[in-house]
């Protein structure tokens, strides 16, 4: 009976300690809490943020209307190395967080052996033994270290989605931006090619004035080098369309070959461009998400070295089957067990544990910063994206005008020239020369504007929610 009580004290004992040690840990554990925004009234300079409307919100292929562009997104898509090793680097963490959930589970062991040994001594001796036993150990997570490290599993988990969105948000900006950078080479090549037509032609009309002395033999060579000052940029020009069609296929995951393509003509752009509000950038750009992860990540790992500090609880059984006799070796008696447990508390570790807190609080300071940096860097670009973008529809629209009056000047200054003694032929080359720089700074400046549509869109976190 007083074996009975003191059993049951100790057992008694044991429960009140692990109670306190529970209770204990509830200041130990500290949750989580998001960074806090950034100030939102000045992450959006100049531009207006009440509404919520955000073209991050309109999927990729209402954006793009053009269907070999959204072709070439949807093989991008498909096909992409980059987006591959994305997907690669989620599998990566799925398999870290399902082994840190399996640290929960305590681990198990079996382990059968057979031992024979001769006696050459007088003393008689076992001369057999046979063992089938299991051991089974598992850590209780008293301070939730192991919890910790399930979350921070998971928060890398979460990056790594992120990551890929953020991939795959890059891709198609790339895709579109490459892809509007042909048609605009395309249309650079028609341009100059139309111009060195009408440039020959002059060359020919030149010709015939100078045999009838209308113009000097000075006059006949300048429209000769105007002539060749075009052609010489059609190979530049040949050669941008080869290599962006080459970087183009290697995005596609494809060998370098011709891509198939529309007009820059026959390109539209939104009507209406909305930002929404700064708040949603965390809530569609998958880099700031990312970076946040990363935030969480630090603050969960600085928790896990937090928690070295304090005493660890193990328990572990062993089990099964002995006999010198192997004919014996499954009935009852031979039948054994042990249960143990075991509280260690680190005292001294080579300052161990004080450099892992450290390092883990230097990290979380790091991706804490980082979050910062990639949430100012998410509104610059908004801002300069919407901003390119009133820069590019405002030239569009003076250019229009430039290139409508430098036409004009060509054909009046050539008309002088071969009924006139008033002007001379560098009037012409000069009015020429202006003309096709105006109608080359129109393509860019639609190209810019179409890019700029695009940089809106990737800034704020479009492309990959749909």
């Amino acid at each position: 009976m007083y074996l009975k009580n003191i059993f049951k004290t100790k057992i008694l004992f044991i429960c009140f300690s692990v109670m306190l040690i529970f209770l204990g840990s509830c200041k130990v554990l500290q949750p989580y809490k998001q960074p806090d925004m950034l100030s939102e009234e000045k992450l959006f300079r100049d531009l207006a943020t009440s509404d919520s409307t955000n073209i991050a919100n309109i999927p990729w292929k209402s954006l793009f209307s053009d269907t070999l562009l959204q072709n070439l997104i949807e093989e991008a898509i498909n096909n992409n190395p980059d987006l591959q090793i994305a997907i690669a680097r989620i599998k990566k963490a799925e398999a870290g967080l399902k082994q840190s959930r399996a640290a929960f589970f305590p681990s198990l062991n079996a382990s059968g052996n057979a031992s024979f040994q001769s006696n050459t001594t007088a003393v008689p001796g076992i001369p057999e033994s046979y063992q089938f036993y299991g051991t089974s150990s598992w850590e209780a997570d008293i301070w939730g270290r192991l919890r910790s490290t399930k979350r921070a599993n998971l928060s890398l988990f979460l990056e790594s989605q992120a990551f890929r969105r953020a991939v795959q948000t890059q891709l198609i900006a790339n895709v579109a931006d490459d892809y509007y950078a042909l048609l605009a080479l395309d249309s650079k090549l028609r341009v100059t090619e139309k111009t060195i037509e009408y440039r020959n032609s002059d060359v020919e009309t030149m010709k015939l004035m100078k045999d009838n002395d209308l113009v000097t033999g000075a006059d006949l060579v300048q429209s000769q080098a105007n002539l060749y000052s075009a052609k010489v940029t059609i190979p530049e020009i040949k050669e941008s369309i080869y290599e962006t069609e080459n970087a183009l296929s290697v995005m596609l995951g494809r060998n370098p070959g011709p891509i198939s393509r529309g007009s820059l003509d026959d390109q539209e752009t939104p009507v209406d461009l909305k930002t929404g509000i700064p708040a949603q950038l965390l809530a569609n750009r998958p880099d700031v998400q990312e970076a946040e992860y990363q935030v969480r990540y630090g603050f969960e790992m600085t928790n896990v070295a937090r928690k070295y500090f304090y005493p660890s609880l193990t328990l572990t059984a062993t089990g099964g089957l002995t006999s010198t006799d192997v004919s014996k070796l499954f009935n009852a008696s031979s039948v054994f067990w042990n249960l143990m447990g075991g509280l260690t508390q680190p005292i001294f570790n080579n300052g161990l544990n004080k450099q892992r807190l450290r390092i883990a609080q230097a990290n979380q300071e790091e991706y804490l910063i980082a979050f910062r940096q990639t949430l100012l860097k998410a509104g610059e670009e908004v801002v300069n994206a919407m901003h390119g973008y009133e820069s590019a529809s405002e030239k569009l629209s003076l250019r229009t005008s430039q290139i409508d009056y430098l036409e004009k000047s060509v054909d009046y200054t050539m008309e002088l020239l071969k009924y006139t003694s008033s002007t001379n032929y560098t009037d012409v080359l000069t009015s020429e020369v202006n003309l096709l720089s105006a109608q080359l700074n129109a393509i860019n400046d639609r190209l810019q504007q179409l890019q700029a549509v695009v940089s809106l869109y990737q800034s704020l976190g479009g492309g990959w929610n749909q």
